[in-house]
């Protein structure tokens, strides 16, 4: 191994140790950990800029959903209490400038090539490394290749017939422009009503001169807390590092909060709903991840506590009955699709100048020149067309990339079949290939970001380490393990009502995908612990050689 930062050079091509895809969470503190292991190192980035989510995602109204003293590096106190918070959950801008902060102070970017797309990835079974290109042709030979390209960063961008034939503009929330988007008295589309959407909606909804809104799949929605820290604040929340270092991996999301409340079953209505009035006025995610885990698997408690919310959102609609038939779910249940955080979204629909189009009776057809042309044959004639209609989630980023294995197996080829990996850090047949957010690890989806990708990158430094000093060369998940973790995920998320439903979650939103619960639902805490297990008795299951 070379004991250096720097990328050798021999003939014209990159030689590394290990090469790290994404500057994102995960792409930042892996390559921070290997150069602390004296690893030669190089993570590529797309993007010009480091922060994955944070960079791409300029969309307006872009921000956290996880509370700021919890979306965090744990690695260094001194890091943690130095960045100074504005509010519980910043926004986008704010979010980029601590990647960057985080960056600076590790002087991560001298080991980072921007602007830079991998195009191929392919094992070389004589040599047992891969070789890596670039869109500009670059080559890198490295012995590791560990992936942290994100779990929603393969934005759906041509997802409807004639959208190159549009006068107007149109942008995808993923791929949002550096310099914004003049909306100002414009009239706009957006479509899709998810998480993304709803935070666009919210925000231009003061600015535009009119707004369609094109709704599909209604969402439950919570309204968010979001106050000012201080700086006595943030110290109070600085004081607290090492506790809440620690709990964030006990819990079933990697939040501070976990289910505390007694069973659904002993206790009566009126202490149920107290409870959840307790949570609902909280303003954070709380309400869907630290009341009744019972919403996750029994038909009478996800009702019971779906007709909570939806008798909150009735008030908010002024029991509107047509509004209320589009924007409220019915045939599925709270939690079991992402529970977005907004700000009066529901209130938009209100105004005079926005129209909420249904596309369950009048789905959208195609892009015509003047605007959006809908089954009915009405065309909705706008100036800039929002699509806020989501991503290749969990699996799509690795899929874009044409990777390799033995016997030149193809990664986007086996996935278009069946999505499977060994606890979504390998996969059998790709030696020394490692993954952070890939499926059916919880940090493909049911996770606080930060906790589980730290969490995997550490796994997987801590691997990487006790192969090198045990004189291995190569790590790959056995089939056997690889199929005993699908299974036992496959069991765990079929209890649950969250695989009845359509959504990202299941891969639903793409035509074609395999259905699986891409995430792991088994719980942030005992995912971390049968990690934790395997390093401690010498990665069984993982072969090296």
């Amino acid at each position: 191994m070379t004991q250096n930062t720097h990328t050798n050079h021999t003939s014209d091509t990159t030689k590394l140790d290990v090469m790290v895809i994404g500057a994102g969470v995960a792409g930042l503190y892996q390559l921070h950990r290997m150069r602390e292991m004296g690893m030669s190192v190089r993570a590529y980035e797309a993007g010009s800029g480091v922060g994955g989510t944070w960079y791409w995602n300029r969309y307006p109204g872009c921000r956290f959903d996880s509370q700021a003293e919890i979306y965090q590096y744990w690695f260094s106190e001194e890091l943690y209490k130095s960045w100074q918070p504005s509010e519980r959950f910043p926004a986008q801008p704010e979010t980029e400038k601590w990647m960057n902060y985080v960056a600076d102070n590790l002087d991560l970017k001298k080991d980072i090539q921007f602007n830079t797309r991998i195009k191929s990835a392919h094992y070389n079974e004589n040599t047992d490394r891969w070789l890596v290109t670039t869109d500009d042709g670059e080559k890198i030979d490295t012995q590791f290749l560990i992936a942290c390209c994100g779990m929603l960063s393969a934005p759906l961008v041509n997802r409807f017939p004639g959208q190159s034939s549009f006068k107007g503009e149109i942008h995808h929330t993923g791929l949002w422009p550096k310099e914004g988007v003049d909306l100002k008295g414009k009239k706009v589309a957006v479509i899709g009503t998810g998480a993304t959407g709803i935070q666009v909606i919210q925000t231009i909804a003061p600015d535009v001169g009119s707004m369609k809104i094109f709704v599909r799949t209604p969402e439950y929605v919570i309204p968010m807390k979001n106050p000012k820290y201080t700086k006595e604040i943030w110290a109070e929340w600085g004081d607290k590092f090492h506790d809440l270092k620690k709990r964030v991996k006990e819990t079933f999301a990697g939040f501070d909060y976990d289910f505390e409340a007694p069973p659904w079953n002993d206790l009566n209505k009126e202490e149920r709903t107290e409870i959840l009035e307790k949570h609902w006025n909280d303003g954070s995610l709380s309400l869907w991840l630290a009341t009744f885990p019972e919403i996750f698997f029994e038909e009478d408690a996800s009702q019971e506590v779906s007709e909570f919310v939806r008798k909150k959102m009735r008030a908010r609609l002024n029991n509107d009955p047509k509004l209320c038939d589009l924007l409220i779910p019915k045939d599925y249940g709270f939690g079991t699709h992402r529970v977005p955080l907004e700000n009066k979204y529901l209130e938009v629909y209100l105004q005079d100048n926005v129209e909420a189009v249904n596309c369950r009776e009048a789905g959208i057809e195609e892009i015509v020149p003047d605007g959006i042309k809908t089954t009915d044959g009405k065309i909705h004639e706008v100036d800039v067309i929002i699509l806020a209609v989501g991503f290749d989630a969990g699996s799509g980023a690795l899929s874009r990339i044409d990777i390799r294995g033995r016997k030149g197996q193809s990664l986007k080829e086996q996935w278009q079949n069946e999505i499977k990996t060994a606890m979504g850090l390998q996969v059998h047949g790709y030696p020394n290939l490692f993954t952070t957010g890939a499926p059916l690890a919880p940090s493909a989806a049911l996770c606080n970001m930060t906790t589980c990708l730290q969490h995997q990158v550490d796994w997987i430094s801590g691997c990487i380490d006790y192969a090198i000093k045990h004189g291995k060369q190569v790590i790959e998940a056995s089939q056997e393990f690889e199929d005993d973790w699908v299974r036992h995920h496959d069991e765990v998320a079929n209890k649950t009502l969250v695989v009845k439903t359509d959504s990202w979650y299941m891969g639903s939103n793409v035509d074609g995908k395999p259905r699986r619960l891409l995430s792991y639902i088994g719980g942030v805490g005992n995912y971390h612990k049968k990690c934790d297990e395997l390093a401690k008795n010498g990665y069984p299951g993982f072969l090296m050689s």
